[in-house]
């Protein structure tokens, strides 16, 4: 595994997430970065990190450090992964990669003649099952795709008193629960059933145009512990729940409902593709079990057991059969893929994780989403 030192910038909700996975691999982390450097500071102490950088530019100018874990506000991830790969480091950037696919675009430049490894953290991608459903689709057991539908719907943002920066098009984009959970669905859509979504016909709608912010910032899924009695009302345009129409390349069809405000629901996303031969079904809420849909006996449920595994799926399954695996094991074995990747050294082989040009597409899904919302039309991907 990688030798070298790691540094995090971040320390919302992603960044101790990240911390944590890095650690269970053993990949050594020199320090972390926050807004400030007295955060910075408080950060690595409560982490238990070596240090807390006081800027970007001493972070950069660190030669120990060989790697870096962006997990900031989406703002900021152009520029800083712009810094990152011009000071010759490696980097993995949280989703989405930038706010506009002209800023994607030119990350995706830089990044090929940097000479260093760049991935976006689809983390979700990293369910055993996941990718499992992914050789099973590309060895033929589906046969011909014909549709891939589903959803991704949480409530962290039922009340108008639920409050974020992720809500603030400004910080987070134009859109938000599609930029936000919206992506994760359709790179597993895309990535499992190995077709490309070529146009898009999307139906947004903002449920709270106002939300009463807090006197101070709160981190994500921690609004609903309790809000500030202090607060101010706050204009607010992107969407919380929404519906898109799909069209892939090759004719298949789909259908994607995304929302942050269904009552119940905490982190729920479930895909089905269904082909000529049969189908297959994944329920995040349930990730260790696969269904198997059949027309002509009856259907399975496949559960995870490394030695029912392809060899693929086998390799990034750490624990036995009925030894359940979950969110945190994702990031643990994106990470692995991509640090296995850069200590293998041959960067012409096609990376085992998402890279910058992935992450570019999705950009511009986003835009085509809100271009066709926006016109009320069916849009074409770019």
């Amino acid at each position: 595994m990688f030798n070298g030192t790691v540094a995090i910038i971040g320390t919302g909700f992603m960044g101790p997430t990240h911390t944590e996975a890095l650690r269970r691999l053993g990949i050594h982390i020199g320090g972390i970065l926050d807004a400030t450097p007295e955060r910075s500071r408080r950060a690595a102490e409560t982490m238990g990190l070596p240090k807390g950088y006081a800027s970007l530019e001493e972070l950069l100018a660190d030669p120990e450090v060989h790697a870096v874990h962006i997990a900031t506000p989406n703002m900021l991830h152009y520029s800083m992964a712009k810094a990152v790969l011009e000071a010759g480091k490696h980097v993995l950037c949280e989703k989405p990669l930038a706010m506009t696919s002209a800023e994607s675009a030119d990350l995706v430049r830089i990044a090929a003649s940097s000479g260093c490894v760049a991935g976006v953290n689809y983390n979700m991608r990293f369910y055993p099952l996941n990718i499992e459903a992914r050789e099973r689709v590309r060895r033929g057991d589906i046969g011909d795709v014909y549709t891939i539908h589903g959803s991704y719907i949480q409530d962290w943002l039922l009340y108008e008193t639920d409050y974020n920066w992720r809500v603030l098009a400004s910080v987070g984009g134009n859109v938000r629960a599609i930029g936000d959970i919206g992506t994760h669905w359709m790179d597993l859509a895309q990535s499992i059933s190995g077709l490309e979504i070529e146009a898009v016909c999307a139906d947004l709608q903002t449920v709270h145009p106002v939300r009463l912010r807090p006197q101070g910032e709160v981190q994500t899924f921690t609004g609903k512990l309790g809000a500030p009695q202090a607060t101010e009302p706050i204009a607010i345009t992107t969407e919380d729940t929404g519906s898109v129409l799909l069209r892939f390349k090759g004719g298949a069809r789909g259908v994607l409902h995304v929302s942050q405000v269904n009552a119940g629901r905490k982190n729920n996303l479930r895909w089905e593709i269904a082909g000529s031969k049969g189908a297959l079904a994944w329920d995040g809420e349930h990730p260790n079990e696969l269904w198997l849909g059949a027309r002509e006996r009856a259907n399975e449920v496949l559960l995870k057991d490394p030695s029912l595994l392809s060899p693929t799926a086998r390799s990034y399954a750490a624990y036995p059969g009925n030894h359940a695996e979950g969110y945190p094991d994702t990031f643990k074995m994106i990470f692995k893929a991509f640090y296995g990747y850069i200590e293998a050294g041959d960067f012409s082989l096609p990376a085992p994780f998402p890279t910058f040009a992935e992450g570019h597409r999705e950009m511009l899904l986003c835009e085509a989403i809100f271009k066709s919302h926006n016109e009320q039309r069916w849009v074409h991907v770019e």
